[in-house]
């Protein structure tokens, strides 16, 4: 069977899979698992095109990354043929330790393990099983690899992660306000002092790229309505855990009940064989189905939560610049015991405050993007850009929100 294969994308159009051991990686239970984790995890309760999954996602990334290696290379940055392949493989399989739901239950599944962490040691294993091919792919992702460069087109402020989820969420989502010139800002890709930095020419296409990132996650991935669902379906997951510590019955898939019964961390993630293949044996699919099981289960706070998710009865919000007051807190406790005849001592999964951050760009001499000028030198990008917006994109916006079932009248 030929493994030289030609996927059609709605994005880009055509991917080429021209490598043998990338067309084997696709083709892996673990990989093909993306197929069932949502790219934007509850997200399309709010726009309803945005079922699109990490595996779109990661082909795409996949197919920008070929297009940035031929362009870096066509300056004349020497780039070998194994360098390319370990580059597409390790961007191909940054998201594969992504939870179900992709980031609402990023830190509730195992506690306090981001996806990246689960992502190199789901790559050491894949290594294993492939006889060490993924070497150089997992040095380039965990930045060990001496070219640094490979390491910022997996992940930095302009990675080719980044320029496709911004594409991709842009074309399901259909909020066209962050459309990005990705083609172009690829193009302006280059390299100096083994850094991945921008010819001076594509500085206002990454201006563009920061702003529409900061409009992305106020439209979409801090919209109001998805913080009220994933808030929701993570006061769901812990109501079943403190059940379950209870020694109350609450039917799970084998898997989920693995992680929902006990508290895992990384270390006895790693240290158990069992742990990883539970990990990987979960996806959307095994949350909604639980949910929709848990709706009638006869705790009232785990049944509650479950009609509200699964009928879009969804909390409502209140978001402010300022904390918000504790009697607005305190009047929706009130009310919450009054109307769902909910316990004091279950409030807490019903009233709900904290804070949303965004942070379109970090300008620090670790992580700031570089910008090359004509006559060679290397500057930062609010520097060398002559738009005041730019020192604004890298202020942290930060607002305070209330969360609370919609049938109360605050």
């Amino acid at each position: 069977m030929s493994k030289k294969k030609i996927i059609n994308d709605p994005v880009y159009g055509f991917i080429e899979i021209n490598s043998d051991l990338i067309f084997d990686l696709i083709e892996h239970p673990y990989f093909q698992r993306l197929r069932r984790i949502k790219q934007l995890g509850l997200t399309d309760l709010v726009y309803p095109g945005a079922l699109h999954t990490r595996f779109h996602h990661a082909l795409g990334a996949m197919h920008l990354m070929g297009q940035a290696l031929s362009s870096i290379a066509g300056k004349g940055i020497p780039i070998s043929e194994e360098e390319a392949e370990a580059a597409k493989i390790a961007i191909l399989l940054h998201d594969i330790g992504h939870s179900p739901f992709s980031h609402a239950l990023e830190y509730s599944i195992l506690f306090n393990v981001r996806h990246e962490s689960i992502s190199e040691l789901v790559m050491e294993k894949l290594d294993q099983e492939f006889g060490g091919k993924l070497q150089l792919a997992i040095k380039m992702f965990k930045n060990k690899y001496s070219r640094s460069f490979f390491h910022q087109l997996i992940s930095s402020q302009l990675d080719m992660d980044r320029l496709d989820y911004l594409n991709r969420d842009c074309f399901f989502t259909g909020v066209h306000e962050g459309t990005i010139g990705a083609e172009r800002i690829i193009k302006m890709l280059n390299v100096a002092n083994d850094e991945l930095v921008i010819d001076q020419k594509g500085i206002y296409s990454v201006e563009n790229f920061l702003t529409a990132r900061r409009l992305m996650y106020w439209q979409v991935y801090l919209h109001k309505t998805t913080i009220c669902a994933e808030k929701m379906t993570i006061q769901i997951i812990e109501r079943v855990r403190h059940l379950l510590h209870k020694k109350i019955e609450v039917p799970c898939p084998e898997s989920l009940a693995y992680f929902l019964s006990k508290e895992l961390s990384i270390s006895d993630f790693s240290a158990k064989k069992k742990g990883l293949e539970h990990f990987m044996n979960l996806d959307d699919h095994d949350i909604w189905f639980s949910i929709k099981q848990w709706v009638n289960h006869p705790d009232k706070v785990l049944s509650t939560l479950c009609k509200m998710i699964v009928t879009r009865k969804l909390f409502s919000i209140q978001l402010s610049n300022k904390v918000i007051p504790k009697t607005e807190a305190a009047r929706a406790k009130k009310l919450t015991m009054k109307t769902l005849g909910i316990k004091e001592a279950d409030l807490k999964y019903f009233i709900l405050t904290g804070t949303v951050s965004n942070e379109a760009y970090i300008h620090n001499k670790h992580k700031e993007i570089k910008i090359l000028t004509k006559d060679k030198k290397l500057v930062n990008l609010v520097s060398a850009s002559d738009l005041p917006n730019i020192k604004a994109l890298g202020k942290i916006v930060k607002k305070h929100y209330l969360c609370f079932p919609k049938i109360l009248s605050l």
